[in-house]
């Protein structure tokens, strides 16, 4: 009984630290660095790209005084709405999920820096 326990015990342990580093947010700052030269995350200003601070919550293309291409706008009208998995299919490739989108970047390949960016952002967004 007792080894079933401690199993048990060990197993739980595994999987919460899998899961807490499958979201890692200082990580996920620095993956965003990559991001940095068109968006901002900490302030509500728009650059080459919208705001994302409060981007958690958000619908697609209606950050507003920023100027979203047509596909990212029709997007938001048919209900995208920017949460976890949202912002980890587009991240992971932009151009595949709103085709027409003006975001240049192809893209992050590696699963664990998108769920990082994502609980990067998550800082950022309203409660």
């Amino acid at each position: 009984m007792r080894s079933i326990v401690f199993l048990l015990a060990i197993s739980a342990a595994g999987f919460l630290t899998s899961n807490a580093q499958a979201q890692d947010a200082a990580a996920g700052e620095k993956v965003f660095n990559r991001c940095k030269a068109c968006h901002v995350v900490d302030k509500d200003e728009n650059r080459v790209g919208p705001s994302l601070m409060n981007v958690i919550g958000r619908t697609a293309g209606t950050h507003p005084n920023y100027q979203y291409s047509p596909a990212m706008v029709e997007a938001g009208k048919n209900g995208t709405v920017w949460n976890d998995e949202t912002l980890e299919q587009y991240l992971r490739n932009p151009k595949a999920m709103i085709k027409g989108t003006k975001m240049a970047f192809a893209g992050l390949k590696n699963d664990k820096d998108i769920v990082n960016v994502v609980a990067y952002l998550e800082q950022f967004s309203k409660k």
